[in-house]
């Protein structure tokens, strides 16, 4: 019996459901199909196939598989054998069989299902675990126990098997092996001098009840467990703040000392420990915040002579940000980076180490599959937590078993644990900002986070051990004064800064006078102010300033001529070529910065001023570099047009179908354009509007894409050919330098 063709199915649907065809298999539609036996074409192209089969749950996959076992591929199939074959109540495969005729992988009614012949190449050489069909009755009657257990072998799959008893054919009287007796009775198919293969028929008679195997109608449960979303969101707005400050401290490192280049890209081992040690994090997140620094454009290679990575000016930009929006920028690159930190560190190919900004590391579907898990998370209800990523990874790989490849279950962890680190994720659920950020954007998941976070707080809390403490986030400006004055020693919900020496002398140095650091914390700290800072902050004043450096190269003066004598005795004083120029005054070919630093290492306190006697902030600026122009990513996947724009390309199908199937007279074809001289075409179309008969024209629309309407013109001239286009049922205008060809179409 013969079933119904694609093209003819493809006919007989409306354009709802060609729609919704083009918006599940988005590569149909580009370029747009002239007509429907182009689109049946391009549905059955083994590409095409391979990607629509990716977004098939297991359960839809194995309906497919068994169509194709039963050679659906070649001749049509009924509903009933399909289920008779799967072994299983007609509801679920006829659901499955709902999502494959959506995505036109199977077609025609009940009785006559077929499945484009492309399709058994999708489940490799051979579905279902089966061999050949020989198309013959089977009879175990007679088996011996150790036919039966090779039978049973070759039945679990695969089908074929190498002996040597398939050397040569004999007769059942001379058959001595269990192989030579199961060829002998055609039980077994000889394919060539040392292999055999067990037929298809044979193979359902020794799988018994369930031939396809035990079939996963449903996906697997999930652990969860519910927690409070405002926890959820908290945890989540504590981690963005800490992902904040460990990019601000990287680019501050790198202003200064930018790591090199390797010769085959990416960053040295070596610098990845000096982030990690100098962040007090550990490599793997190093690599992550290094990748990310990348991916944002906070960063880049100089490609100088020496290259180097270095920050970029849209670091600046960044730096001057609010914290939310620092967040949102990057935990959006993460989203978007087309690469795979999670293989840093590991071994490729050839056995080689993968170094964090390798091209080894870049993978194009990252994106596509990052955002495949999160959005399973999201689709949970808001605070749902899924303590296993394994669990959501057994999920996944039911949902879609083609996707991810070798290293799925791999991913789903290394998402989980990415995406907590940039605070889209917290105790295992997504955050309030996660799922905005997933669905309307960095800008306002970066609204939501502000509402996460704890309003900034004014005050700090001196303790008597000079630390000081910041229990939550602290204003801007109250922040830059406490990281001049003081150093981190331990970052959290609640950050301790220690105060020292060399600490109050970086704030003296940039020009802060000892006024107003008492000011800042008497003004600031909710608990009273130790001596011992008073002490410390008078004493180091005390003594900082005293030598006035200025360019001489550079010099150094000071109004106490025994402390200048005191330098010049210092055995550093010759490394620095100082010379003494007057009682009080000395001076160095070296520049101010590197004279005012060996005079610190030396253990003196020296302070750089300006023409007129001010203190001076002589820190080197963080180095920038202009951000490289970027081309816009290439999707992984076509994008999906609107409906409306479905909608057009399908009546354009449904016209390009009925322009294909008119009958057509006189033809006439136009080698170059219209208005190239006298054309036969014009003439045609002319006589045509005279007698008021119908014309197939082919013309190239605005954006080149050829196509043929059938038109009864009503005017011609003016370059224009005016008619009414039968396959739109309404007037239309064509210009006539479009038009390629004509030709009457036949009345009888």
């Amino acid at each position: 019996m013969s079933g119904i063709t694609l093209a003819d199915w493809l006919r007989a649907q409306d354009d709802a459901t060609l729609v919704a065809l083009l918006r599940v298999r988005p590569d149909l539609a580009t370029p747009p199909p002239a007509d429907m036996a182009v689109l049946a074409t391009r549905i059955g192209t083994r590409a095409s196939i391979a990607r629509a089969c990716e977004d098939l749950d297991t359960f839809t996959l194995t309906v497919l598989e068994a169509l194709v076992v039963l050679d659906a591929d070649t001749r049509p199939v009924s509903f009933n054998t399909l289920v008779e074959l799967l072994n299983l109540k007609p509801k679920p495969v006829r659901q499955a069989l709902t999502k494959l005729r959506e995505r036109a992988l199977v077609w025609g009614e009940d009785a006559l299902l077929s499945v484009p012949p492309v399709t058994r190449e999708a489940f490799g050489t051979f579905p279902g675990g089966f061999g050949r069909s020989t198309g013959q009755l089977v009879d175990l009657t007679g088996v011996t126990d150790a036919e039966q257990r090779v039978l049973a072998k070759l039945a679990a799959g695969p089908p074929i098997g190498e002996t040597r008893d398939a050397a040569r054919m004999v007769s059942l009287e001379n058959a001595e092996t269990p192989i030579q007796r199961l060829l002998a009775r055609g039980l077994l198919i000889r394919r060539d001098h040392s292999t055999v293969e067990l037929p298809r028929e044979v193979a359902l008679v020794v799988r018994g009840d369930s031939p396809m195997g035990t079939i996963q109608v449903s996906e697997p449960k999930l652990r969860t467990r519910e927690l409070s979303p405002s926890d959820v969101d908290a945890t989540g707005g504590g981690e963005a703040l800490e992902l904040v400050r460990h990019v601000t401290n990287l680019l501050a490192s790198w202003s200064v000392e930018p790591p090199p280049v390797l010769k085959q890209g990416g960053l040295g081992v070596r610098d990845l420990r000096k982030v990690a040690k100098d962040l007090d994090v550990d490599e793997r997140r190093a690599a992550l915040l290094v990748e990310l620094v990348v991916g944002a454009d906070l960063a880049g290679n100089s490609e100088a002579s020496e290259p180097e990575w270095i920050p970029t000016t849209k670091a600046d930009v960044w730096l001057a940000a609010n914290a939310e929006n620092q967040w949102a920028s990057l935990a959006h690159a993460w989203l978007e980076l087309p690469r795979l930190p999670a293989l840093i560190g590991q071994r490729d190919e050839k056995e080689r180490l993968i170094n964090p900004l390798a091209d080894e590391v870049r993978r194009a579907q990252a994106p596509r599959d990052r955002r495949w898990v999160l959005e399973a998370v999201a689709a949970l209800e808001p605070g749902t937590s899924i303590p296993d990523p394994a669990g959501l990874a057994a999920v996944l790989g039911w949902r879609a078993p083609r996707r991810g490849g070798r290293q799925r279950d791999e991913l789903v962890r290394w998402t989980f644990d990415e995406a907590t680190a940039v605070a889209l994720i917290a105790h295992g659920a997504i955050t309030t900002a996660g799922r905005i950020m997933l669905d309307e954007g960095p800008a306002v998941a970066a609204k939501q986070l502000a509402e996460s976070l704890p309003a900034p707080i004014d005050h700090v809390l001196v303790q008597a051990d000079l630390t000081i403490i910041a229990p939550g986030r602290l204003e801007p400006d109250l922040a830059d004064d406490i990281a001049r004055v003081a150093d981190v020693e331990s970052a959290g919900s609640a950050t301790v800064y220690r105060i020292s020496e060399g600490s109050v002398r970086r704030a003296l140095d940039s020009g802060r006078t000892a006024a107003e650091l008492h000011e800042l914390f008497k003004t600031r700290s909710r608990t009273p102010i130790p001596q011992a800072l008073t002490y410390l902050i008078d004493d180091t004043a005390r003594r900082h300033g005293r030598l006035r450096g200025g360019a001489a190269g550079s010099f150094l003066r000071c109004d106490d001529p025994v402390l200048v004598s005191e330098v010049l005795a210092h055995p550093s004083a010759h490394e620095l070529e100082l010379r003494r120029i007057a009682p009080t005054v000395l001076v160095s070919p070296l520049s101010l910065a590197d004279v005012l630093e060996g005079l610190r290492s030396a253990g003196f306190a020296p302070a750089a001023e300006g023409p007129d006697g001010r203190v001076l902030d002589l820190r080197p600026g963080g180095r920038r570099i202009t951000p490289r122009a970027r081309t816009a990513r290439r999707p992984a996947l076509p994008s999906v047009p609107a409906d409306e724009q479905l909608g057009e390309l399908v009546r354009l199908v449904r016209a390009g179908d009925r322009a294909a199937a008119t009958p057509r007279g006189e033809r006439v074809s136009v080698p170059g354009h219209l208005g190239s001289g006298p054309s036969a075409t014009l003439s045609l179309l002319v006589q045509a509007a005279r007698a008021q008969r119908s014309v197939l024209v082919g013309f190239v629309d605005s954006h080149g894409t050829a196509a043929q309407r059938v038109i009864q013109p009503h005017i011609v001239g003016g370059g224009v050919l005016e008619g009414y286009d039968h396959s739109y049922g309404e007037v239309r205008r064509f210009p006539l330098h479009r038009i390629t060809s004509a030709a009457l179409v036949d009345e009888d």
